[in-house]
């Protein structure tokens, strides 16, 4: 067995990590490594700068984790600023900010980044569309997932069981691409 550290201060991040690495060869394990989220465009690039920043201060292998929420009638944001949205408003003020909107149609993104012991590095993309709903539905999951909605269900990510969230979401779809990298 191999740890892995997962950079995060988030234990919801840090549950579906071990929930899905589940039998692998993989032990995730929390790094709560304070480091700087620039102002970007695009996951990507958060994900680019904050590799390149670790890599200065932080033993390989690890991973970083930088998702968001892309609402259609907003022409994609938050985005990037999802977290930001979240902190500030929460989700009862998304919710306000929806109130009129009947396109209620987005799309959870996340982009994994993984740095290797020998210093390469991959990223690994999920996504998974849905909608936004008109209220918080759900116990379980953290972040937006009491009102998101995936497409094909009618429970949000926080009714659904954690298998069931984690066969779907953004950040498992990204997560079994780096299982899948790491296994090879």
């Amino acid at each position: 067995m191999t740890d892995l550290q997962i950079i995060t201060s988030n234990n919801g991040k840090l549950r579906e990590f071990k929930e899905i690495f589940g039998d692998s060869k993989y032990i995730p394990v929390q790094n709560n490594i304070d480091y700087p989220e620039i102002q970007a465009s695009s996951l990507e690039e958060v994900v680019d700068f904050g590799l390149d920043w670790l890599q200065k201060t932080t033993k390989p292998p690890f991973v970083i984790d930088d998702s968001g929420v892309f609402i259609d009638f907003f022409n994609g944001f938050p985005g990037v600023y999802t977290r930001y949205i979240y902190d500030t408003i929460g989700l009862n003020g998304v919710l306000r900010q929806m109130e009129d909107v009947e396109d209620r149609k987005c799309t959870f993104r996340c982009v994994l980044g993984l740095l290797t012991e020998s210093g390469e590095k991959q990223k690994f993309v999920g996504e998974c569309s849905g909608t936004l709903i008109k209220e918080l539905r759900g116990k379980g999951g953290f972040g937006y997932d009491p009102i998101f909605i995936p497409h094909g269900f009618e429970k949000t990510f926080a009714e659904l069981s954690s298998d069931e969230k984690n066969s779907i979401s953004h950040r498992g779809k990204a997560m079994r691409k780096l299982i899948d990298f790491l296994l090879k």
